[in-house]
């Protein structure tokens, strides 16, 4: 897979230099938000790569981006207790399992008490 014409990781470790040097220059970025950043560059290069290689992995992308980002609003200051972060990654969860539900099939073949019921008309 290509972005721009070049690997994904070319570009991160481009990104990634560029974030270093323009901290040393004068930029006003911590370690822990470099961190948090690269994160988040590096989450969004694997939603990408779900997405783009229908591996079936989107839904586990979409979260670990989620969380990603979370991570970095935390970094650059919001103030969120454990709790609203925990309620916070669980609208994302419920939100992707509403989407992608119809897309899931079990990997079994369904079971004959399955098509039928005990309570039906005869």
């Amino acid at each position: 897979m290509k972005i721009f014409g070049r690997e994904p990781v070319y570009l991160l470790a481009f990104v990634a230099i560029a974030l270093k040097l323009a901290a040393a220059y004068g930029l006003d970025v911590s370690a822990g938000q470099q961190g948090a950043i690269m994160a988040v560059l590096s989450l969004t290069v694997a939603l990408v790569t779900a997405v783009v290689l229908k591996t079936g992995a989107a839904a586990a992308a979409v979260v670990n981006f989620a969380q990603g980002a979370l991570a970095l609003f935390l970094a650059f200051g919001l103030e969120l207790s454990a709790d609203q972060q925990a309620l916070w990654m669980a609208g994302v969860e419920a939100a992707v399992a509403l989407v992608l539900r119809k897309e899931v099939t079990a990997p079994v073949a369904s079971l004959r008490v399955e098509q039928s019921s005990v309570v039906k008309a005869a």
